[in-house]
């Protein structure tokens, strides 16, 4: 399901309904939720304050809220122009383990970045995706009774700067990217968008079809 730019709280509290909806049977199929966040940085389950590089009063001032969530990874930024993926998942319906899942997850964003002639890859130091030593994708999930929630960002047009407020992911010998900054250009999210649909379908083998969030509360 695509939604516009949301508050991090909101779409948190959509998926903690959805994942309960699905562990129960209540809603029989899987959803995903692509959408951008209004700038807040969370902290993952390893997650600590120790990786925030400016203090808190400067991010009060910045107006931006620090929210402690039960994804997996550590300190991380969302913000407009950065495109989130949330899949709803019965992995156990799906014959799918985690680390497999997570795989996954990398393999569609590489394949994102692919279609718009970036080379990106993993790397051993961290799951996610990479530019070289430059992070350009994030995955950060959480497993409730075998249903998947929370899921990937990709950096799209994203602004950088608020990376350099923390040690992303408590590494601090790392860059950040975007596909805009490797093309040097900007990148339409609508094609961002289009590529994610298409190559999730084909990574997961699965057909999406476009519901609107009035179709899809009707289970909550």
């Amino acid at each position: 399901m695509d939604l516009p730019t949301v508050e991090y709280q909101e779409a948190w509290d959509l998926q903690l309904s959805l994942v309960a909806a699905r562990k129960n049977g209540i809603m029989p199929r899987d959803v995903v939720l692509f959408l951008e966040h209004q700038p807040v940085f969370t902290l993952g389950r390893r997650g600590g304050l120790d990786n925030l590089a400016v203090p808190l009063d400067f991010l009060e001032k910045e107006g931006i809220p620090i929210i402690h969530v039960e994804r997996g990874g550590d300190i991380t930024f969302h913000g407009p122009g950065q495109l989130v993926i949330y899949p709803i998942i019965n992995l156990r319906a799906a014959g799918l383990g985690v680390a497999d899942y997570v795989t996954a997850l990398e393999e569609v964003m590489i394949r994102i970045a692919a279609d718009f002639q970036v080379r990106a890859e993993r790397n051993r130091k961290n799951r996610g995706v990479w530019v070289g030593n430059n992070k350009l994708g994030s995955i950060g999930v959480a497993v409730r009774r075998g249903v998947s929630f929370h899921g990937l960002a990709l950096n799209v047009t994203t602004s950088l700067v608020p990376f350099s407020w923390i040690h992303p992911c408590g590494l601090s010998d790392i860059g950040i990217t975007s596909l805009g900054r490797e093309l040097s250009r900007e990148v339409s999210m609508d094609q961002v968008r289009a590529s994610a649909r298409h190559n999730l379908e084909s990574v997961f083998g699965v057909h999406l079809v476009i519901k609107s969030l009035t179709e899809l509360k009707t289970f909550l």
